[in-house]
């Protein structure tokens, strides 16, 4: 109940403010994951709706600098894998009104970008409800070491989010104004 409200009113503030223009800098991201030594060969995002915080100039600035991008797919059982993707090849629409790769072969991350509806200092992220990343991360991680990477606007910022046993914490949270670690 707590979790729907707080989802509830940063959505309706992410759609008020859904006409100004935030940038994610992409140079700087770069910047960053090459000064921390972190592995971006493999890079899943997402294809930003509902007034998400736009991560695609940050995604074709590292598929420039080499790095396979992927974006998610939801498959049967709420499940999702990553699928790769280039700004060239086809989107097909789901269910929840998602754009995701039409065709790609499956990619396992390094790093993923996560949308986030609200998130706190302690790194915790809010997300849709859906139990989509947690789900993701959860069974990745069981093989693979990923970085997790929250995007979002410095006005989502909660003082505290209220969490569960299957709630994922990220590793940084990076907004239009910084990089929390």
């Amino acid at each position: 109940m707590i979790k729907s409200k707080l989802r509830s009113k940063i959505l309706n503030l992410r759609k008020k403010n859904s006409n100004k223009k935030h940038s994610l800098y992409p140079y700087k991201i770069y910047q960053f994951l090459k000064k921390n030594k972190i592995n971006f060969k493999n890079v899943g995002g997402y294809y930003p709706c509902n007034h998400e915080i736009d991560d695609l100039d940050v995604l074709n600035f590292l598929r420039n600098k080499k790095a396979n991008i992927s974006l998610p797919i939801i498959r049967k059982n709420n499940q999702m894998d990553f699928f790769e993707w280039t700004n060239k090849d086809p989107l097909k629409i789901n269910k929840y009104g998602i754009a995701e790769p039409a065709l790609g072969r499956k990619i396992y991350p390094d790093l993923i970008f996560v949308p986030l509806v609200a998130y706190d200092d302690d790194l915790n992220r809010l997300g849709y409800g859906g139990g989509f990343y947690d789900r993701y991360l959860e069974k990745i991680t069981k093989f693979k070491k990923i970085l997790k990477i929250g995007l979002g606007f410095s006005y989502q910022k909660l003082k505290k989010i209220p969490i569960n046993n299957h709630d994922k914490k990220l590793d940084l949270i990076i907004t239009e104004k910084k990089i929390i670690q």
